[in-house]
């Protein structure tokens, strides 16, 4: 099953405000199976507007840096082509559906529709409720490394959520990367940059030599007409 696991930022916190608030950068991580392929999306985008100091203090983002970005009318098309039909997995996804959706509109394409979204806050907040589930109380839940996320930021932020998920649904590396050759791109490190990779190997298997002894003497004394015997 592919999914892909999406942030956004923005110039601020509604984009029906007046003037209306815009994304500013989209950072998205594929799944397969459960297991980051190494495949993103990543993009700055033009809000063809000014960056509020309280945006600006949130990502870090400035006018000036976006000056010679794309729109988001460039980008639309690339950025529906890498999420496909995927499900999307996003913290306080009514937030960044809010925002995908307007600016949907806004060049003349479909919305996404919402119960494509996986909210990893409900999630959390299902799980452990009264604590907090900010993506930073998460990772400190699960020890996961967020020593670089001084300032958040769309990728960072998606590959961070790509390893709370796979905790929040049962453990990172469910399949202990079984699935990670199903006709996907390896994970690898990109410019130096950190990416969420499958498990090199399969872990070794926990059966004990006593215990396989154990059972092929129990398979003998099954006799040769049993099922165990038999092969295909």
């Amino acid at each position: 099953m592919r999914e892909i696991v999406l942030d956004t930022e923005t110039t601020g916190l509604d984009p029906f405000d007046t003037p209306a608030h815009r994304i500013v950068e989209i950072g998205a991580v594929e799944l397969w199976n459960q297991v980051p392929t190494g495949q993103t999306y990543h993009q700055y985008i033009h809000p063809a507007r000014d960056m509020p100091a309280e945006a600006f203090a949130v990502h870090g983002i400035s006018e000036a840096f976006l000056a010679d970005k794309p729109r988001f009318s460039d980008v639309a098309q690339d950025f529906l082509a890498f999420i496909g039909d995927a499900r999307l997995i996003i913290h306080n996804a009514s937030f960044d559906m809010r925002f995908l959706n307007a600016e949907l509109s806004w060049v003349g394409l479909p919305a996404l529709s919402d119960d494509r979204a996986l909210d990893t806050l409900m999630i959390a907040r299902r799980r452990f409720p009264g604590s907090p589930a900010s993506l930073d109380a998460l990772c400190r839940r699960f020890g996961i490394d967020n020593s670089n996320r001084t300032l958040h930021g769309a990728l960072l932020d998606s590959e961070i959520l790509a390893e709370v998920y796979l905790e929040l649904t049962g453990g990172r590396q469910a399949d202990f990367g079984l699935g990670a050759d199903q006709g996907r791109a390896q994970s690898k490190t990109v410019d130096g940059a950190w990416r969420p990779q499958p498990r090199r190997a399969p872990l070794p298997p926990r059966l004990t030599e006593a215990e396989r002894a154990a059972h092929a003497a129990m398979i003998a004394e099954l006799g040769d007409g049993a099922l165990w015997s038999k092969r295909s």
